[in-house]
């Protein structure tokens, strides 16, 4: 069975340059986080509040954490302190919330704008039209507190790669037209995440910049 080192440095041995690892640890111990660390690993990304609280404090602070699950409205208090990346922003609202909770411990928190294009109806996240509406009408870019830096989404669970691919191009496409639209005098705005263990090299021919693996990397989740 290969080390937590050794799948680390396999997988980033076949990402492309220019493409950062989010190194997905829901549900894995802080021991297996410390690994890791220890091979270099610094972007951790966490699905639920109560773990991301738990584990920040027990590991070194230059990590950088990105919370990439659905976020509750009455949990953005207790992760303001340590994320410093919230991949899911589904709603105006949410982000509204987060600037006002980021503005209140006088910190800017980075945020990407989740898009819904799966077919699973269970994930979250703004439609295409919804957020192009939103950018049209300025609602995604007055934020002293907080910085939009581009978009992430998440496939369909299918063995289809062709549909996975048409999805990812979609994303790809309304992160261009947001680029070029609401965000097109902003500096900040280049990332998209997309992609995890199964159809990450799918995303990576759409332009992604964030690919989020856990399995690969710390092997199945330990419930």
């Amino acid at each position: 069975m290969a080390s937590i080192q050794e799948n680390l440095e396999k997988v980033k041995a076949q990402l492309p340059g220019g493409v950062r690892l989010v190194a997905v640890s829901k549900f894995h111990p802080v021991e297996e986080l410390a690994a890791a660390y220890e091979a270099g690993q610094r972007l951790f990304g966490e699905n639920r509040a109560q773990e991301l609280i738990a584990k920040a404090p027990e590991l070194p602070n230059d990590i950088r954490w990105h919370f990439i699950g659905h976020l509750q409205k009455n949990k953005v208090r207790a992760i303001m302190p340590h994320v410093s990346v919230i991949e899911s922003i589904d709603s105006v609202e949410l982000l509204k919330l987060v600037e006002k909770e980021a503005a209140r411990i006088d910190r800017t928190v980075d945020v990407l704008l989740q898009l819904h294009v799966a077919q699973e109806e269970t994930k979250s996240g703004f439609s295409v039209d919804e957020v192009i509406e939103a950018g049209e009408n300025g609602l995604l870019t007055c934020y002293p507190h907080v910085r939009v830096c581009g978009v992430m989404a998440m496939a369909s669970l299918t063995e289809d790669m062709e549909q996975v691919a048409q999805e990812f191009d979609l994303v790809r496409r309304t992160y261009l037209t947001l680029k070029d639209g609401c965000f097109d005098e902003s500096p900040d705005f280049n990332e998209l995440s997309m992609g995890m263990s199964d159809d990450w090299q799918v995303a990576v021919k759409y332009g992604a910049t964030l690919v989020r693996i856990g399995t690969a990397i710390f092997g199945p989740r330990v419930y």
